[in-house]
């Protein structure tokens, strides 16, 4: 196996740093940067610290390895692979780590088995600089099963998904909404605790809650449960948004979750379950979706 990088910014620099670690000698790479005066240095340190030899062209480094990352922009990724048609070859594993969406990993995947070699959309799942190659890596497409046979045994935590490009950086963008979206809910959370002079109580409150049982347990309590009571939920909810701008803060994240309870209450849940909560989760997407169809048609 030879191991190569298109595209040799932070990501790609902590994976080789680690892989080098783990015993490969020798990886190659290519940045399109590289002759960008404010950058090329740092980059030329970087590939001597990881022990990366640093090549004239992409298209040098699909010649001369077997499995290439590309880790590039999320939108660079399929006009860096549109422009190495000519480069892919057979046996070749084409591995990209950008956080495009599932749809551009799908064209991206139709460009590189066009040409013979095998594609793997991999979604990482952590922060490099802590985890280094170690880092989480869902990974879906033809070509994971190789890859996973080629640097599993070099310390990477690949888990594979499906044979199916898309589907792991669906997995990391749905991961996000819950990641990205919870931080907005906790600054709000806290700017109002910090401003009403409560924030140790009502940060221990919602801590003794949430710990009480594990994460799929009250994510399944909270879901069945919001949805029965979802009406009232949304007018309660409501008097914590005045409260909010009142005080001249951003309610905005509260506002969204007001909408969310609405549309809950819209499903009839009490009427069509006689006054008990849905069993699960499961239960409550089910008819929301279904809801959605009716919107749609």
């Amino acid at each position: 196996m030879k191991l190569g990088f298109v595209g040799f910014g932070e990501a790609a620099y902590e994976m080789a740093t680690g892989l080098h670690s783990e015993g490969i000698e020798k990886i190659y790479a290519f940045d399109a940067l590289l002759d960008e005066p404010k950058l090329s240095d740092r980059i030329r340190e970087r590939a001597s610290k990881a022990n990366v030899e640093l090549v004239g062209s992409a298209e040098e480094v699909m010649q001369i390895c077997t499995i290439v990352i590309a880790a590039v922009p999320a939108n660079k990724t399929l006009e860096v692979a549109q422009s190495l048609t000519d480069s892919f070859k057979e046996n070749l594993v084409y591995v990209d780590v950008s956080a495009a969406t599932p749809e551009i990993k799908k064209q991206v995947a139709r460009v590189v088995e066009d040409e013979g070699s095998l594609f793997v959309d991999a979604a990482m799942l952590g922060p490099l600089p802590v985890y280094k190659h170690k880092v989480p890596i869902s990974a879906s497409g033809n070509g994971t099963d190789l890859f996973i046979n080629n640097l599993a045994g070099h310390g990477m935590q690949i888990t594979k998904i499906s044979d199916h490009p898309g589907d792991a950086s669906a997995l990391k963008l749905i991961r996000s909404i819950y990641m990205k979206g919870i931080v907005g809910l906790m600054v709000e959370f806290l700017e109002a605790a910090k401003t009403y002079g409560v924030e140790e109580q009502a940060i221990r409150s919602i801590d003794e809650t949430m710990n009480a049982k594990t994460f799929v347990e009250t994510m399944n309590r909270l879901v069945t449960g919001s949805a029965l009571h979802a009406k009232r939920r949304a007018v309660e909810l409501g008097g914590s948004i005045e409260m909010l701008q009142e005080s001249n803060l951003d309610a905005s994240i509260s506002i969204a979750a007001q909408k969310k309870l609405e549309r809950l209450a819209e499903l009839d849940i009490p009427e069509k379950y006689k006054g008990r909560k849905p069993d699960t989760w499961e239960e409550v997407l089910a008819l929301l979706m279904d809801k959605n169809e009716v919107y749609n048609t």
